[in-house]
C-alpha cells in the first residue's frame, strides 16, 4: 500500500466557524470521565478514545453523525486520481476544520466493509483479546456503525497499527445508483479520491487479568468527509480508491515521533497480528 506524507501545515478557520471540531466534555463533580468527541455542527458525532492512556481504542457513532461534508466545487477534481497533496483540495476541506496543525496524507486503500459483531470486526476480535469485554456490559465495545478496514501492520514487538475509514453516515444511506456508477468506473480503471480528517490514537492496557494478547494498539482512523459512495463501491468491487486525509496533530493521542513513523509503517506489507512470524 502506497503513501505520500507531507509536512505539518497550518489549516482551518477560527473554532466557532468550523463545522467539524474536536471537543472534550466539561467535567462535572461526581460525573463519569469526560468524553472526547468529534463534533459536527455543534452536535456530538463520534465518541473517541479516552485520554486515560490505558483505555480501549474507540470510535463510536453518535446522533450528530447524520450528514456528509462534500463540497460543491470539489466533485469534479475528486472524480479521478489526485496526483499529489493538492493544496486547493486540502485548503477547501481545511476550511471545515478548526485552525490547527494538520499532517496531509495521500493513501491508496482497498477497503473492506465490516459490520460490528461480524467477521473481521476489530472490536469483537483484536480489542477483546487485549482488554476483554466491557466490564459493566459484559460485551465488546460497539462502534454503532459499519466501517472499513484498510490496512494493518507490525509497529514493533510491542505494538501493531490498525487503519480504519469511518463514514459519517452508514452505507445504508448511500444512493444505490451512485454506488453502481462508481463500481462501473472502477472496473474500467478509474481510481477516484475520497477526503477525510484523521486521528492517530495509541492505546495500551494496564496489566489486566482479562488480556490474552497485551500490546499497544495504534489506531489510525480516517473520518470520511467526502467519498461515501466511492468507498462502498471500492469495497463492493474489490478495487482501490485514493484517500486524501488531514491528520489532526494536536487532537491525536500520539506525538510527532509517532507521526514521523507513519510513512515507513504505511509502506510495509499489510500483516495481521495473528499472521506474525514466530520469533
Amino acid at each position: 500500500m502506497s503513501m505520500v506524507i507531507g509536512e505539518p501545515r497550518r489549516l482551518g478557520v477560527p473554532e466557532p466557524e468550523a463545522r467539524l471540531r474536536f471537543e472534550t466534555e466539561l467535567h462535572e463533580l461526581g460525573a463519569a470521565p469526560r468524553r472526547r468527541l468529534l463534533v459536527l455542527d455543534g452536535k456530538p458525532a463520534f465518541e473517541l478514545s479516552m485520554w486515560c492512556g490505558t483505555c480501549q481504542f474507540l470510535f463510536q457513532r453518535l446522533e450528530g453523525a447524520n450528514q456528509t461534508l462534500s463540497l460543491e466545487g470539489m466533485q469534479e477534481r475528486l472524480a479521478g486520481q489526485v496526483s499529489g497533496l493538492d493544496d486547493g483540495i486540502l485548503g477547501a476541506f481545511g476550511s471545515l476544520l478548526p485552525e490547527g496543525d494538520y499532517l496531509p496524507l495521500l493513501l491508496r486503500v482497498e477497503p473492506r466493509l465490516v459490520t460490528p459483531g461480524q467477521e473481521g470486526d476489530y472490536f469483537s476480535i483484536e480489542q477483546v483479546a487485549t482488554w476483554g469485554p466491557d466490564q459493566f456490559w459484559g460485551l465488546p465495545e460497539h462502534p454503532r456503525t459499519p466501517y472499513y478496514r484498510t490496512f494493518e501492520t507490525v509497529v514493533d514487538d510491542t505494538a501493531h497499527l490498525y487503519e480504519f475509514v469511518v463514514p459519517m453516515v452508514p452505507p445504508l444511506w448511500n444512493d444505490r445508483e451512485r454506488v453502481a456508477e462508481y463500481v462501473e468506473r472502477m472496473r474500467g480503471g478509474t481510481v477516484p479520491t475520497a477526503v477525510a480528517v484523521s486521528t492517530l490514537d495509541l492505546c495500551r492496557p494496564a496489566v489486566s487479568l482479562h488480556s490474552t494478547d497485551e500490546y499497544e494498539h495504534w489506531g489510525l482512523t480516517h473520518f470520511l468527509l467526502d467519498g461515501h459512495h466511492k468507498l462502498e463501491a471500492a469495497a463492493s468491487a474489490g478495487r482501490p480508491v485514493q484517500l486524501l486525509s488531514l491528520l489532526a496533530v494536536g487532537e491525536s493521542l500520539s506525538g510527532p515521533d509517532d507521526h514521523h513513523r507513519l510513512a515507513a509503517l504505511r509502506s510495509q506489507p499489510s500483516l495481521s497480528r495473528r499472521a506474525r512470524p514466530a520469533r
